[in-house]
């Protein structure tokens, strides 16, 4: 275990990356069948291995302030600081709250992580004015430095910079996904790349909250001040994304539209406060999950069954009747409006099934 911990640790490591991917399918695999063989005669010191698993996959603690680190109020960056903060336009979408870093590495990487949830023009222009920024202090873009997040693409999210200011970007890769070791589904494998990005993500950025109502159904819960919360909601994506797999397996339309609808609904409950814009970068990758289920619904359509899907968005006041167990926030978008949908209104052979919602309340 001291070697697996002193691997894992390695930066910038490729044997590292793979063994981390690895472990996350084990995990992934022995929750399910956990839940499956519940009787089997290995369930104690199966509870005993994810227990250790869980703790090898936690993300070191921040490091203290040594000298080498830039103190707060010597940040090379803290004019990008200073003009990220006080950008009425993010604060549209971002809310309020001020950016926490204390090194220039962590600013950067946060600044770029938030980038993600606004508008893609805003974000466009942003992302270039990050760039002058840091080349007016003598740091530069480096796109050869990147943390590998697993999916079905390779695309660089944002760079990393190298100079005066040294820190990773990020990037999607999709050879990491091809060696997580899960076994993966027909549509697109995109259950497990969700469920492999999502688990790297959620580490990475202290921002993401859930609202899955399977999980905890009365708020919009932090992830990183509530790691139970976190746990439970990566144990119900998986199981989701297992149950996905058996209806395709099955062949189904009805079975595999089902399965897909809940597996929709885990996805687009990973959410920020306010959630990202429908047009910005995480909202488009979360579509991406809408438009396989279109897919299908089209599918069940086609093999003679009635099937309506629809994504509920608009005035909350014209939707409500199509959902059910709704959460409110209020910051973020307009008034009385939805602010993002997490599961979608389906009436299957005249059978409903509510949506939901979380919408701005409209005082």
């Amino acid at each position: 275990m001291q070697h697996l911990r002193q691997l894992l640790e390695i930066e910038n490591s490729e044997l590292a990356q793979l063994l981390r991917f690895s472990l996350y399918g084990l995990e992934a695999s022995l929750n399910q069948a956990r839940t499956e063989f519940p009787l089997d005669p290995g369930s104690k010191i199966c509870d005993e291995v994810l227990q250790e698993l869980h703790s090898l996959l936690q993300p070191a603690p921040p490091q203290q302030n040594t000298g080498w680190e830039d103190a707060p109020d010597e940040l090379k960056l803290s004019h990008l600081r200073e003009a990220f903060d006080s950008d009425s336009e993010l604060s549209y979408y971002l809310g309020n709250s001020q950016l926490q870093s204390q090194t220039d590495s962590d600013l950067w990487n946060e600044i770029q992580r938030k980038l993600l949830r606004v508008p893609e023009d805003l974000a466009v222009t942003w992302r270039s004015r990050t760039l002058d920024l840091a080349q007016e202090v003598g740091a530069i873009a480096d796109n050869s430095n990147l943390f590998q997040l697993p999916f079905i693409r390779d695309e660089i999210i944002y760079p990393g910079l190298t100079g005066t200011v040294q820190t990773q970007g990020l990037t999607l890769y999709q050879q990491a996904l091809s060696t997580s070791k899960i076994p993966q589904g027909n549509a697109s494998d995109l259950p497990a790349a969700f469920l492999f990005l999502y688990m790297n993500f959620i580490e990475i950025d202290p921002d993401l909250h859930h609202a899955l109502k399977s999980v905890f159904s009365f708020d919009v819960v932090s992830l990183h001040s509530k790691p139970e919360q976190r746990d439970q909601y990566i144990d119900a994506l998986s199981d989701r994304f297992q149950r996905t797999q058996k209806a395709e397996k099955n062949t189904d339309p009805l079975s595999i539209l089902r399965a897909w609808i809940d597996m929709d609904e885990a996805i687009h409950s990973l959410v920020f406060v306010p959630p990202a814009e429908r047009y910005s970068w995480w909202g488009k990758l979360q579509h991406e999950s809408r438009r396989i289920l279109k897919k299908v619904a089209d599918e069940a359509i086609n093999a003679g069954n009635e099937v309506r899907i629809r994504q509920l968005s608009g005035l909350y006041a014209d939707i409500c009747a199509s959902s059910k167990d709704d959460l409110q926030l209020d910051c973020g978008g307009i008034p009385g409006e939805v602010l993002t949908c997490l599961r979608v209104y389906a009436r299957i052979n005249q059978e409903e099934s509510p949506g939901r919602v979380i919408f701005r309340s409209s005082r």
